[in-house]
């Protein structure tokens, strides 16, 4: 028996918009190698309370101490799902939104200049269960790479764009009636390079939660890019976290 696995805690994993689980596969495999079990969550990127009652689902599946990551909205998404929650012990917001009660994705995203991705998405109408029709939200294959990944070699970043999972405007615009930061332990990295949450917004989010802030020169796509920076911050706040 791995007795690693025993002493350290459940590292969750949220992925954001225009993304899947698979964003965290270079993230997954160094903290693995580092002893931590590791689960990242499929978020559906629906709408932000409904995303958050599943990641809470998600969370509930785990026993023990969890350090709860998100990437960009599944920030948003895991303030929401971790309130309260008696198990996760520490946050880590990776190039992320950290929301206080009442505001939305969307409002961050765009409360600081330098935001690129708002243009570069295109609406794809879809029928909604009860009727009517919603928008999903994806981005311009030809901008993927630049508002996005732009440190991402050009290959990969045009299978990511070929497969990103769509967002419904109502996620972006779904409001925050929960703040998990208040209450359990924040850090966020923040991608100096990112064009789709500008930078100084990051700063105020964490600034603002008393979060403890790290910096890297990377995209938006900082799982990708930079995974090893990444799960050198997850490992550094899973430390701090005993069984």
């Amino acid at each position: 028996m791995n007795l690693d696995l025993l002493r350290k805690p459940t590292v969750v994993l949220v992925h954001g918009a225009f993304a899947d689980s698979s964003s965290w596969n270079g993230v997954i495999e160094r903290l693995r190698r580092d002893g931590y079990p590791v689960l990242a969550a499929a978020n559906p990127l629906r709408g932000l309370q409904e995303d958050a009652a599943y990641v809470r689902s998600v969370l509930d599946s785990v026993s023990g101490p969890i350090v709860l990551a998100g990437h960009s909205y599944g920030g948003s998404v895991m303030s929401e799902a971790a309130d309260g929650h008696p198990n996760v012990k520490a946050l880590v917001y990776i190039s992320s939104f950290q929301l206080e009660v009442g505001e939305s994705t969307a409002d961050l995203a765009n409360k600081f200049p330098g935001n690129e991705l708002g243009a570069a998405l295109r609406p794809v109408p879809f029928p909604l269960p009860g009727g009517g029709t919603g928008n999903d939200l994806y981005i311009e294959n030809e901008e993927f790479r630049r508002v996005f990944a732009a440190d991402v070699p050009r290959k990969e970043t045009e299978l990511m764009a070929a497969t990103q999972r769509p967002i419904t405007e109502a996620a972006l615009q779904g409001k925050a009636t929960r703040a998990a930061w208040k209450s359990i332990p924040s850090w966020h990295l923040i991608a100096r390079q990112d064009l789709a949450i500008p930078p100084e917004s990051m700063r105020f989010m964490a600034k603002r939660a008393g979060a403890q802030i790290v910096e890297v020169d990377a995209s938006h796509a900082v799982a990708v890019s930079e995974p090893g920076a990444v799960a050198d911050v997850i490992d550094k706040v899973g430390r701090t976290v005993t069984k």
